[in-house]
C-alpha cells in the first residue's frame, strides 16, 4: 500500500466517484467502494443477486458491507447464516473496525430447536430437515421485515435438499417471496467449478463473481466480474480488487477515457533550463506522454524533478510516484540540486507516492493516479520508475495495457505524464529496456553515459517529438550541486561507447 496520506482532495474525489445520481432510477447503493461506479449507478432495484466465489474471495466481507450500508441508510436489514455464527461474523467486522449495530443475524441452528444446539458439529446442517429451516427463515423475515437479506450460504441449501430438483424449486420459491415483498437479496454461493450451480445463475437478476490469485511474488491478487446484470448497462469484464483492512472489499474500475472531462491546456510545460528547452522546440505540450530513458546514473529522476518542480514554481500541482527511490533520499537528492519541493508536498500541492511495487494491483495504480488528475488537478504525473512498476508484476504486457489506457484518460485531462524507463547496465553499448514501450511515448529523451579520459560524461538527445520541432542534436547533460545546464556536446576519444541511442 502507498505510504502517502491521502489529501482531502483525494478523499473528496474518492467519495465523488461512488455518489450516485441524484435522480438514480431506483438504484441504490452496494456498500462496495467502487462498485456502484462498474455497475453505472448501484444495484438497479430490489432484486435476487448472486455472490460467486471460491473460500477466501471476499464473499462474507462484501456481504457484511451490503448490509452494514443498508443499516446506515436506515433500513432493517437481516443475515440468514448457516455457515458462521453470530460470533465469527462480528469478529470479521470488528477486524475493519466496523460496528453491526441495526444488522440482524440469524442463525439457523437454532431452527432444531432442541438443548443441544452449541454442542454441533460441522456436520449438523446435513442433519436438518428443509422445512425446519425454511419456517425459520419466514419468521426471521417476518420479526425483521427487511429492505436488504444476505443469504449465507446456497452450500449448506444444496445439502439439505434431496437433490438438484428440489434445491432449484427451493431457490425459486424464496425469490418468488422476497421478490413479493421487495426485499434486495444477496444469496453467496461457491463457483460452479467448486460447487457451485449454473441453474442459479439464471434465476438471478445479477451475479457478482470474485476471484483471488497467487502471483510468484507479492501479496494475493483479486478480482471482480459482473457476469451478468439485468436491464441496465455496466463496466463488464474483470475490474481489480482488494480487501483492505478498515476499508473492507474495494473495487478498482477499469479507466475509461472517453469518460475523462477534457481541459484547455495549452501552454508548452518548460523545465526551467533554457537550452533544455529549446532541444523540446520550446517545452513539452500538454496532454502527452514523455518517456525518459537510460542507464542507472544518467539523471532520469533529475530530469522528471526539473519539470515537476518547474510546474509547482508555476502554481500547479504534481504527483510523483516512487517504485524505488526512497522519499527522504528524493527530497535530499532533489534539494542538492537547488528543487527545494518539500514545502510543496506539506501544502498539499505536490501528492508523493512512495509504493511496494508487489503490494499494489494496476487497478489500484491506475484509481489513485486517476484521482491525482481529477480530485487534484495535477498538471505533471511522473511515474518513477516505470520499468520497477512493470518488473514487479506478474504480468507486465497486460499491465502496458492498463498503463495506455490510463495514459489516454491523463491526456484528454491535459495531462504530462513523465514514465522514467531504466536500461540494463551501465556503461557500453546497445543498452537495452526489458520491455518495449517507446509506443506509449509522445517524446522520447534519451540519456547516455560514456567515457573521457578520467571521466564520464552525459549527454541529452531528443530522438522523438510527435507534436511540433525538436532538436536532434547531441548535447551534454552537465549535473552539479545546486545546477543542471546544457552544453555543446565534445566528442569523445576514438573507441568510447556511442552518446547516440544504438537501441
Amino acid at each position: 500500500m502507498p505510504s502517502k496520506k491521502e489529501s482531502a482532495k483525494t478523499l473528496a474525489a474518492k467519495k465523488a466517484a461512488t455518489k450516485l445520481p441524484a435522480k438514480n432510477n431506483g438504484r441504490f447503493a452496494s456498500g462496495i467502494e467502487g462498485l456502484d461506479t462498474v455497475l453505472g449507478g448501484g444495484l438497479p432495484g430490489r432484486h435476487l443477486y448472486l455472490l460467486q466465489g471460491k473460500p477466501g474471495t471476499g464473499k462474507t466481507t462484501f456481504a457484511l458491507q451490503f448490509l452494514i450500508a443498508g443499516a446506515a441508510a436506515g433500513e432493517p436489514v437481516l443475515y440468514v447464516s448457516l455457515s458462521q455464527s453470530k460470533a465469527e461474523l462480528q469478529q470479521i467486522a470488528a477486524s475493519h473496525g466496523w460496528s453491526l449495530e441495526g444488522v440482524e443475524i440469524e442463525e439457523l441452528h437454532a431452527a432444531r430447536g432442541d438443548e443441544q444446539q452449541d454442542d454441533q458439529t460441522i456436520f449438523y446442517a446435513s442433519d436438518v430437515r428443509l422445512d425446519r429451516t425454511r419456517e425459520a427463515v419466514d419468521a426471521a423475515i417476518d420479526r425483521v421485515k427487511p429492505r436488504r437479506i444476505v443469504y449465507d450460504s446456497l452450500v449448506e441449501i444444496r445439502q439439505l435438499s434431496r437433490d438438484n430438483q428440489k434445491f432449484h424449486e427451493e431457490v425459486l420459491s424464496f425469490k418468488r417471496m422476497v421478490g413479493k415483498r421487495g426485499i434486495a437479496t444477496l444469496f453467496i454461493d461457491l463457483t460452479p467449478d467448486a460447487g457451485g450451480d449454473a441453474v442459479v445463475e439464471s434465476l438471478a437478476h445479477g451475479l457478482f463473481h470474485l476471484e483471488k490469485f497467487l502471483p510468484e511474488y507479492g501479496q494475493a491478487r483479486r478480482r471482480i466480474d459482473i457476469r451478468k446484470m439485468r436491464g441496465v448497462r455496466f463496466f463488464d469484464g474483470y475490474h481489480d480488487m482488494a480487501i483492505q483492512t478498515g476499508g473492507g472489499v474495494r473495487v478498482f474500475p477499469r479507466i475509461v477515457p472517453e469518460l475523462a472531462p477534457e481541459t484547455g491546456r495549452e501552454d508548452l510545460i518548460k523545465s526551467g533550463v533554457e537550452e533544455l528547452d529549446a532541444m523540446l522546440g520550446g517545452g513539452m505540450e500538454p496532454g502527452t506522454t514523455t518517456l525518459i530513458v537510460g542507464q542507472s546514473g544518467t539523471g532520469k529522476s533529475t530530469l522528471a524533478s526539473l519539470y515537476a518542480y518547474s510546474a509547482l514554481e508555476r502554481g500547479e500541482s504534481v504527483t510523483l510516484f516512487l517504485f524505488e527511490e526512497r522519499v527522504e533520499t528524493f527530497f535530499r537528492r532533489s534539494e542538492g540540486l537547488g528543487l527545494h519541493l518539500r514545502k510543496y508536498r506539506d501544502d498539499g500541492k505536490l501528492e508523493l507516492w512512495d509504493f511496494n511495487p508487489g503490494a499494489i494491483s494496476q487497478g489500484e495504480f491506475s484509481q489513485i493516479a486517476q484521482q491525482s488528475a481529477d480530485g487534484n488537478n495535477a498538471g505533471v504525473v511522473v511515474i518513477d520508475s516505470f520499468t520497477g512498476y512493470l518488473a514487479a508484476l506478474p504480468n507486465p504486457q497486460e499491465a502496458i495495457m492498463q498503463i495506455q489506457t490510463l495514459l489516454k484518460y491523463l491526456a484528454r485531462r491535459g495531462v504530462l505524464t513523465i514514465l522514467i524507463v531504466a536500461q540494463h547496465g551501465l556503461l557500453g553499448h546497445n543498452m537495452e529496456t526489458a520491455v518495449d514501450v517507446s509506443f506509449l511515448g509522445d517524446t522520447v529523451v534519451f540519456l547516455r553515459m560514456y567515457e573521457w579520459p578520467a571521466v564520464v560524461r552525459r549527454t541529452i538527445t531528443v530522438v522523438k517529438k510527435r507534436h511540433g520541432p525538436h532538436d536532434l542534436d547531441v548535447r551534454q547533460l552537465q549535473i552539479d550541486t545546486g545546477r543542471i545546464s546544457i552544453r555543446e556536446f565534445v566528442q569523445p576519444p576514438p573507441g568510447s561507447p556511442s552518446p547516440m541511442p544504438t537501441q
